[in-house]
């Protein structure tokens, strides 16, 4: 049985009204996976947003497969965020400001993901400046700037006032399983989490969910997938349960 345990009471599960979905984050180039991208875009499905990952970034020059992946899924409704790759702080202010405005001008995205975003408390300042200048590179009118926070784990709190979505876990099922919550979530919606986890059997998908639900998560990605060292990375290919984790979190889905 999952430990569940937190240090603070649970709050309620992420519902309809602004329900429990996905985050692709990052599936490999469209050429290589031209049908998870479609995917993606299929009616009905639960999708809060996905990584567009050129080159752990927005590479060197516009690349015209990822310009029209990312176009059909912002056509269909479906945000897409460009992949910034923090490096736990080790990337200066001018690099990523710099691979902000290529992923703008030439993919048109809807915001943007900082994977391995720093989480202690003294990177708090130059994360709160880098996103700052991010919100003023304009978005759709509808949406604005959509910012995600790639912790990968619980950061210091003042984070939460940052972005519109930190991820509180990324890792193995065999962790997750085992996870607690960080007490201070409580305190805030379940869309302002999100969990990424790999190496989740189909047979414990439904126990998986659980726990983010309790956890209190509003966006997941749980693939089966598997992390280990040698067999690639556990996020460029779609689930092989893709159709379940639609069916079980889609539209009209109760929680």
């Amino acid at each position: 049985m999952s430990h569940l345990t937190s240090t603070g009471a649970a709050r309620p599960a992420a519902t309809e009204a602004g329900g429990l979905g996905v985050g692709a984050p990052g599936y490999a180039h469209p050429l290589v996976a031209p049908v998870e991208w479609a995917e993606l875009s299929r009616p009905g499905t639960p999708l809060h947003w996905a990584v567009l990952n050129v080159a752990d970034g927005p590479g060197q020059r516009p690349d015209p497969h990822c310009t029209e992946a990312a176009g059909r899924l912002r056509e269909a409704g479906g945000t897409v965020l460009g992949h910034l790759a923090m490096r736990d702080g080790e990337r200066s202010f001018g690099e990523l400001v710099s691979d902000a405005h290529r992923f703008r001008d030439w993919y048109g995205v809807d915001g943007f993901y900082l994977a391995a975003a720093p989480a202690g408390a003294a990177a708090l300042a130059a994360v709160q400046r880098l996103v700052q200048t991010l919100r003023t590179l304009g978005g759709p009118a509808s949406k604005g700037v959509r910012i995600v926070l790639g912790h990968g784990t619980h950061p210091y709190p003042g984070y939460v006032e940052l972005a519109d979505q930190l991820v509180t876990f990324e890792g193995s099922w065999a962790d997750y399983r085992w996870s607690q919550v960080a007490e201070w979530t409580a305190e805030h919606p379940p869309e302002r989490f999100c969990h990424l986890v790999h190496g989740v059997p189909r047979t414990h998908l439904e126990e998986a969910l659980r726990i983010a639900r309790w956890q209190g998560a509003g966006t997941i990605w749980f693939t089966d997938r598997s992390g280990r060292p040698g067999s690639g990375d556990p996020w460029a290919a779609m689930p092989g349960y893709w159709d379940e984790i639609v069916s079980r979190i889609g539209r009209g889905v109760s929680e």
